[in-house]
């Protein structure tokens, strides 16, 4: 039922604070929109580690009973959406294991692109995986590393790894917060009380009340212990290639990411469309939710007047049966509802933040018509989608991908709009102008950083 792409995970940490299972399951509430497959906590009292994950949303995973078992000032928090490995309970983060060093737990944000290649000459000398994830690739790599203590052994492991993550890593001496060297995944800090916290956007500071601080650098690596916090940059330095979908659709628009807010790029991105591809309308609408900042953006810099056309239902489940199976329209039915009143007689231009398949927007547009639009112009607020992503992002093949395989007239047919335009790159880009911070785009241009 939803076409969208979907990010693979939400991170959330705390260093150091009275009730940290607590504060990492509001961190995590913040975040659900990353991951709504499996939840997880892992916290660590000084002595002991206690941990519970379990399949659903937050609310589902964790009752009052559950976050009182598990103790301790320090924990880390794992929302999933599967990427990488299937949605089943052994999958579900953090994980939790038993070193030589002690015991740690780890919770990825990403996909490492030589996993599999990893896990084969891990297999040949003797490691057993329980779990199909990629991130259990990093435990491994750990556990045979010769270094002394526990924080070398993760760089050692991490410097064999390629790809796109964001780690929280809680040890029986400190909480490690790292970034790949491209910093394709997004981790900010935070501190709330004198206490140290991590998370992969900044909405979950809001809610917990905490400040601010910074977002990690690319390749950075930061561990808070008992003697206070320090960075290291123990990767070589490459070009930072930040993943730009965060600002079109994954981040909520009152996060900071990549050190700025997305409503601030994405309105800009609306307004940008709108200098590209205008349209000659009486309103403008979003496909909500995701859409209205980069509607807005493109209504106030078009001066056509931004409406309520289509009407999104919040309480559809994760998963819908559909009574009848011969209504293949069912599924957009049931998450939007057209305002007929709005868009009766009216030339329309609908926003949304991207096409994959295509399926969705074309049954979007025929409730348009249905309902009475007089013309639909359909403007995408990012450029076509035309390759698959390997670095934390779960999109179809290629084949399926609607831009991979007709030209944008083709599409607008395929749709059944009036007319169909998309957001170039370079205007993507110009939007999201953060010097020094570089940008993927290779799901639009086939460009892979690895």
């Amino acid at each position: 039922m939803n076409e969208k792409i979907n990010e693979g995970c939400g991170l959330f940490g705390i260093w150091e604070a009275p009730q940290a299972a607590s504060i990492t399951y509001l961190g995590l509430y913040s975040l659900q929109h990353r991951g709504q497959e499996s939840a997880g906590i892992v916290s660590f009292d000084g002595r002991d580690f206690f941990e519970h994950r379990g399949m659903g949303l937050v609310s589902e995973v964790f009752s009052p009973q559950v976050l009182r078992g598990l103790k301790g000032r320090s924990a880390i928090g794992h929302n999933r959406y599967s990427t990488s490995g299937e949605s089943t309970l052994t999958n579900a983060q953090p994980l939790l294991v038993n070193l030589r060093g002690g015991r740690f737990s780890i919770a990825h944000n990403g996909n490492l692109v030589n996993s599999p290649e990893l896990t084969k000459e891990l297999e040949a000398k003797g490691s057993i995986f329980r779990s199909t994830l990629d991130s259990e690739v990093i435990v491994h790599l750990v556990a045979r590393s010769q270094k002394e203590d526990t924080l070398q052994m993760i760089i050692e492991a991490l410097r064999r790894v390629r790809g796109g993550y964001s780690l929280l890593i809680l040890t029986q001496d400190g909480l490690i917060a790292v970034r790949d060297p491209r910093g394709i995944r997004p981790l900010c800090m935070g501190s709330l009380n004198g206490a140290t916290t991590f998370a992969s956007e900044s909405c979950a500071f809001d809610l917990i009340g905490a400040d601010y601080q910074r977002e990690l650098d690319p390749g950075e690596l930061i561990w808070v212990g008992k003697e206070g916090v320090e960075s290291l940059r123990p990767f070589p330095s490459v070009p930072s290639a930040a993943c730009i979908f965060e600002f079109i659709y994954f981040a909520r628009p009152d996060s900071r990411v990549f050190g700025v807010t997305a409503d601030r790029v994405r309105r800009e991105m609306g307004s940008q469309l709108a200098r590209e591809k205008p349209a000659p309308a009486d309103i403008v609408i979003s496909v909500p939710d995701s859409s209205n900042t980069a509607a807005l953006g493109y209504a106030q810099q078009s001066g056509i007047r931004l409406e309520i056309g289509l009407i999104r239902n919040h309480y559809v489940g994760r998963t819908f049966i559909k009574p009848d199976q011969a209504s293949r329209d069912l599924d957009a039915r049931i998450k939007y509802n057209p305002v007929r009143e709005v868009l009766e007689g009216k030339r329309v231009v609908v926003v949304d933040d991207s096409i994959v398949r295509g399926t969705t927007s074309r049954k979007l547009v025929g409730m348009l018509r249905k309902a009475g639009a007089k013309e639909v112009h359909f403007r995408v607020s990012s450029p076509p989608i035309r390759f698959p992503c390997f670095y934390g992002i779960d999109t179809p093949t290629r084949e399926e991908l609607v831009a991979s395989r007709w030209d944008v007239g083709r599409i607008g047919k395929y749709l059944g709009a009036d007319s169909l335009g998309y957001l170039s790159i370079e205007g993507m880009l110009s939007c999201a102008s953060l010097p020094p911070i570089g940008f993927c785009t290779a799901c639009f241009n086939g460009d892979y950083p690895i």
